[in-house]
């Protein structure tokens, strides 16, 4: 591809509800831009931006794609996100990245949580926005329906450029509202022939075209004029207002087309040629200090400096890891040599390239505001800056959802926990929302995600990418075990067998202690135990608290007072008051009321405001406490609902959350402290520690 400047490029990203249509839309513009010689299908798996085996197995994109392609002179680069919930990171990342976005809407579901989703993503990176209305060629589709309940939810802005021309359930074209004429489609090269409006469809066109001409009447005062003294509005002046509304945000376009038959493809990559913003157009970018504060810095695509920010990471098994970057400033050759601000290692771009799916199209130079591929970088990872600037700048990173669905990961075959360890690994280093632990507590391995989804597919990919095969199952807690009453016991160690033996004499008071661990203290009068053996007791108590006595959990808040004793002037000896202190423990709390502890966590959950009957509901049979509910602290129209609830009641709680707030509810929940098991639970958790042990 030949060298392409700043003022032509786009980078705009696909977002939206799965199954909306992002991927054969970006397919479309492959075809007719002339860089596939077939259309390819989702159903088929053989579309450029859904390659991974997994996705053509599954007929859904489970990873980000690029797609930059020349349309009259101009670069444009797409980036294909997933829709699915558990791959929201994906289309973090893509946001980060983009210079505006695109909504892909189901023209038969209207909008969905996936929409909702990408919206507000779009809107917190405070990237321009548009609508393309997919699949308005079925005869289900309600392209009218669907446009209103747009321009409900997110105001009067939300305006027409394109609607369909219907005759009973047929499609035969669509009105161009800038225009005021009628477009129809040829499905082979997503050509079209242009006509006036007929009569009958005159009227719906001249309201649509009335919504056009109230919105883009907003981005100035001389058009608003204009419209409301009935004035007639060029079209030049409706085209410039289109452009600067776009970029300003005062007008978010609604575009229609069908992906599959190459319908409206052709207008709507004019349209992004033409008035969708160049890389420049936000003048500044967000970077970010070391106390985690954000600041501006002006984008300088002149300048003499390079500085790239590595957006996403795919470790290839072939390849090997792939960084992709978006250049910040300046520009960006081959062979460069940049400094990684995290790391401080230095690191050479001997290859630059852009994928287009899975295609690699090599480059000499990157201008600024383009995106670009570069191997085996091996001291970056994704939210890295890396600069030919002497000081520590780091733009603003990627910030990715919490993983809370946790499951224990173990292989189906002995020797297989290293291709375990190695693919994690890997795998880390290109999904930034998956968390891998291990938990030397429980002896578990446990990997962690956005959903049961987002880990099928980190399964998949340890076992078709790295060979490890590999089972999930529900993890085990990390119990307490503590006691509720006072009780004085004694233990005595001694042995004789001939030679000097062995003599410890104790008498200890346990009882429940106010620090989390152990606290000690001894009142020995007398010298019935000498001073020098005081730390043996202690640390065999603190031996022993490693085991609890009824399942065998470490024991927490507990008091012991040494307060007499005995000793033998030849065979007393530390380890003999180990060993006594250690029976006294096994004597003494089995009759001081033992008790299981379970871990609680403090938790919020947004959801909007009709469904916070369900989630109450939920989490009282959850064992949770709720503490109250408040407005979210983002200004938002959700509601936050806050409770304390049992860690042993949250493992399916992402999936459980999603199925009750349709995908809208999501949630914090951070561990505070140990609270008692219920009486009726105990003995189950006893038995289950004890299976584990045998």
């Amino acid at each position: 591809m030949e060298k392409v400047y700043t003022k032509s490029i786009r980078n705009v990203a696909l977002l939206g509800h799965s199954g909306g249509g992002k991927t054969s839309l970006a397919e479309s513009m492959l075809y007719i831009s002339r860089l596939t010689d077939r259309l390819g299908s989702v159903t088929d798996g053989n579309t450029v931006c859904d390659y991974d085996p997994e996705e053509i197995k599954r007929g859904y994109s489970i990873a980000a794609a690029t797609a930059p392609m020349l349309w009259n002179g101009t670069k444009i680069n797409i980036l294909d996100t997933p829709g699915f919930f558990d791959f929201e990171a994906e289309a973090r990342q893509c946001v980060r990245a983009a210079d505006a976005a695109i909504i892909v809407v189901d023209g038969k579901a209207g909008i969905e949580v996936g929409t909702e989703i990408a919206w507000n993503l779009a809107s917190n990176a405070n990237i321009p926005k548009a609508f393309f209305i997919n699949r308005f060629d079925d005869g289900e589709a309600r392209f009218y329906k669907v446009f209103g309940a747009i321009r409900e939810k997110y105001g009067l802005t939300v305006c027409p450029i394109q609607i369909p021309i219907i005759d009973g359930d047929t499609v035969i074209g669509f009105a161009n509202l800038v225009e005021m004429c009628v477009y129809t489609f040829e499905k082979t090269t997503g050509e079209y022939s242009r006509s006036s409006i007929p009569a009958q469809f005159k009227d719906v066109c001249d309201e649509y075209h009335n919504m056009l001409l109230e919105a883009i009447a907003q981005t100035s005062d001389e058009l608003m004029d204009k419209f409301f003294n009935e004035e007639p509005i060029s079209r030049e002046e409706a085209l410039e207002a289109i452009h600067l509304g776009i970029i300003n945000g005062d007008i978010i376009p609604v575009f229609c087309g069908a992906a599959i038959k190459n319908w409206g493809i052709k207008t709507l990559l004019d349209t992004i040629a033409e008035s969708f913003p160049r890389p420049i157009a936000r003048k500044n970018e967000h970077l970010i200090n070391a106390d985690g504060e954000l600041s501006d810095v002006a984008i300088d695509m002149d300048s003499q400096d390079t500085s790239v920010f590595v957006f996403k990471t795919v470790a290839d098994p072939f390849v090997g890891k792939m960084s992709f970057f978006k250049v910040m400033n300046g520009t960006l050759k081959k062979d460069m040599v940049l400094r990684n601000t995290t790391t401080g290692a230095q690191e050479k771009f001997n290859k630059v390239f852009m994928l287009r799916g899975k295609k690699q199209v090599d480059v000499d130079e990157l201008a600024c505001g383009d995106i670009g591929v570069v191997a085996k970088l091996t001291a970056t990872n994704t939210n890295d800056t890396l600069t030919t600037l002497a000081g520590d700048i780091k733009y603003a990173p990627v910030e990715y959802p919490k993983p809370y669905y946790t499951m224990a990961i173990s292989p189906k075959a002995k020797g297989d926990e290293d291709r375990i360890s190695n693919g994690m690994a890997r795998i880390l280093e290109e999904d930034m929302s998956v968390k891998y632990v291990n938990n030397s507590e429980t002896k578990q391995l446990t990997v962690s995600g956005l959903g049961d989804i987002h880990l099928d597919i980190v399964v998949a990919k340890l076992k078709n990418r790295f060979g490890a095969n590999v089972e999930l199952a529900k993890p085990r807690l990390a119990y307490r075990e503590t006691i509720k009453k006072k009780v004085d016991v004694e233990g005595k160690h001694k042995k004789q067998s001939g030679g000097s033996g062995q003599y410890g004499h104790v008498k200890i008071t346990f009882s429940p202690g106010a620090e989390e661990g152990l606290t000690f203290t001894e009142s020995v009068f007398g010298g019935a135990v000498p001073k020098n053996f005081f730390p043996a007791v202690e640390q065999g108590i603190r031996d022993c608290m490693q085991k609890g006595v009824l399942a065998g959990y470490p024991v927490v808040n507990l008091a012991a007072n040494l307060y007499d004793g005995s000793y033998h002037d030849v065979d007393s000896n530390e380890i003999s008051f180990k060993l006594a202190a250690a029976i006294a423990y096994r004597e003494g709390l089995p009759q001081a009321n033992p008790v299981i502890l379970e871990p609680i966590g403090e938790l919020k959950v947004y959801i909007p405001e009709n469904y916070v009957g369900d989630v109450m509901g939920d989490l009282n049979r959850r064992r949770g406490k709720v503490m109250g509910i408040e407005p979210a602290a983002d200004g938002s129209e959700l509601q936050t609902v806050l409770a304390e609830v049992p860690f042993a009641e949250m493992t399916d709680y992402v999936i459980d959350l999603r199925a009750a707030t349709q995908g809208r509810g999501r949630f914090d929940f951070d561990f505070i402290r140990y609270d008692e098991v219920p009486q009726q639970l105990t003995p189950k958790i006893i038995q289950e520690a004890k299976a584990m042990q045998e």
